[in-house]
C-alpha cells in the first residue's frame, strides 16, 4: 500500500483580493497560514517519505507550515511543472473588474473551461499536459516502491492531477473546486490500483 496526499496551499493575498494569481509569486495571508497549520494538524500520524511542491512561495510556505506542525523533516522536491495555471494578461487583475470589462460569460469560459486559454495564458488542458507527465515520471515510481508522498500545490495543477487519478472527464472537471488547506488522501494497492479516495 502507498499513500498520495495532496493539499492546496492556504489563502494567498490575491485570493483574498479576488485577483487572478496564476504564476505570480504571492505570499500567504494570516488565514492562509492558519489553514496550512490546520492541514498539518490533520496529517499528524501520517508518515511521508518525500514531499513535492511548486516553485511558488505560497505552496512552499504552506508545505513548510504543514511539516512544522507535524514536527517532521523529509526530503522536499520543488518543480515548476507543479506551478499554478498561468493566466496570462489576466494575472494580477481583479476578477470582478475583468468581468465588467469582458463580460461574466467570457471570464467564466476563461476560468472554468477545459481547453480554452485566457489571453496569453494556459488552459486547464495545458496545465494537465505538464502536471501529469511529471507525476508519471517522478511521483508514480515512488508510489510503486511503497513510499508515501505529500504534494502541496495549486487549485488547477491539483485539478489536473485529479482528472488523471480519478478518471474525471473534461465536462465534469470544470465543476470541481479544491478547497484550500483540505488534505485529499489517495490510497494505492501495490499495483498502483487506486483503492480509496477521501478528504480529511
Amino acid at each position: 500500500m502507498a499513500l498520495l496526499i495532496f493539499v492546496r496551499h492556504g489563502q494567498s493575498l490575491y485570493n483574498l483580493e479576488n485577483r487572478f494569481t496564476g504564476i505570480l509569486d504571492i505570499a500567504l495571508t494570516d488565514l492562509g497560514k492558519e489553514q496550512a497549520k490546520l492541514a498539518g494538524q490533520k496529517l499528524i500520524g501520517y508518515v511521508f517519505d518525500i514531499a513535492y511542491t511548486s516553485m511558488l512561495i505560497r505552496a512552499q510556505e504552506s508545505l513548510r507550515i504543514i511539516l512544522d506542525e507535524m514536527k517532521v523533516t523529509i526530503p522536499i522536491v520543488k518543480n515548476k511543472a507543479l506551478n499554478e495555471r498561468m493566466y496570462g494578461t489576466l494575472q494580477g487583475i481583479n476578477k470582478d473588474e475583468t468581468a465588467q470589462k469582458y463580460g461574466l460569460a467570457q471570464v467564466d469560459i476563461w476560468r472554468r473551461s477545459y481547453d480554452i486559454c485566457p489571453p496569453g495564458g494556459e488552459s486547464l488542458l495545458d496545465t494537465y499536459n505538464r502536471v501529469v507527465p511529471y507525476y508519471k515520471t517522478e511521483i508514480e515510481p515512488k508510489l510503486k516502491m511503497g513510499q508515501n508522498v505529500l504534494l502541496v500545490a495549486h487549485g488547477n495543477s491539483l485539478r489536473s492531477l485529479m482528472m488523471y487519478l480519478e478518471n474525471i472527464n473534461p465536462l465534469d472537471i470544470v465543476k470541481v473546486n479544491i478547497a484550500t488547506g483540505i488534505p485529499r488522501v489517495y490510497t494505492f494497492e501495490t499495483d498502483l490500483h487506486l483503492s480509496s479516495v477521501h478528504d480529511l
